[in-house]
């Protein structure tokens, strides 16, 4: 038998000129994340980070985790009078929906298309509660840090970064019928799928209530678009 603690964990730091640390779990204090490497003087508050925090947040209609969170985010350091001090930034967002006693069966049985096995496997320890740092809440500090990099991008270049849904199970978005150089993120925002097709937004809408109310979940595909993008 392996001895486990020979295993080395992958580390929760990325990045080396902008670095991102993420750190929480999904039903522990909060979870959040530091950002080194963030030039001074970049106009930066908490209402610039809310906006795709408040994106991103669960609960907000019924193809989405009932799971009712603020997502509200709170800057402690790295910011001084609305501009960033070029020193590292902490984001935090505390966690007030914790239902640790949800998650129950996962003490006995993994969850199929998660994390839970791979996490026994490798390190032989797991959290139970909501998957612990395999939970899709890790993301909050990606997003967090995300918005700032947007913000230095469209400081320094002008640079624009928009996303949105051009794939539901079987329902395609047709070649063209999305113009990438005039979408909008109102036109985005328009539906709760986020696919700036009407017509197929409906339809991908109606592809997820199909499935969703037999308990199932199906996968899609995220389109990216990057405007301005520095040499």
């Amino acid at each position: 038998m392996y001895c486990l603690t020979e295993i080395e964990a992958a580390g929760s730091t990325f990045g080396n000129y902008f670095r991102v640390t993420t750190f929480g779990e999904s039903h522990g204090g909060g979870v959040g994340c530091i950002v080194d490497g963030c030039p001074p003087r970049i106009p930066l508050s908490e209402a610039d980070l809310q906006v795709d925090l408040d994106r991103r947040r669960p609960g907000q209609s019924r193809i989405t985790t009932p799971r009712k969170e603020t997502d509200t985010c709170r800057l402690y350091s790295g910011v001084s009078e609305g501009v960033t001090t070029g020193t590292p930034i902490h984001v935090f967002v505390p966690n007030t929906d914790q239902r640790g006693h949800d998650y129950k069966e996962m003490s006995i049985a993994y969850r199929p298309s998660h994390a839970d096995a791979t996490y026994d496997m490798k390190y032989g320890v797991r959290a139970v509660q909501g998957g612990g740092r395999s939970s899709a809440r890790e993301t909050i500090g990606r997003v967090a840090s995300g918005a700032i990099a947007k913000k230095i991008l469209k400081h320094f270049s002008g640079t624009e970064v928009l996303a949105y849904v051009s794939q539901v199970h079987q329902v395609v978005l047709p070649d063209g019928s999305v113009y990438h150089d005039t979408v909008t993120l109102d036109q985005i925002e328009s539906n709760i799928v986020r696919c700036p097709h009407p017509e197929y937004a409906e339809k991908m809408i109606a592809a997820i209530d199909a499935v969703r109310t037999r308990g199932d979940s199906i996968g899609g595909v995220v389109t990216c678009i990057v405007r301005n993008a520095p040499r």
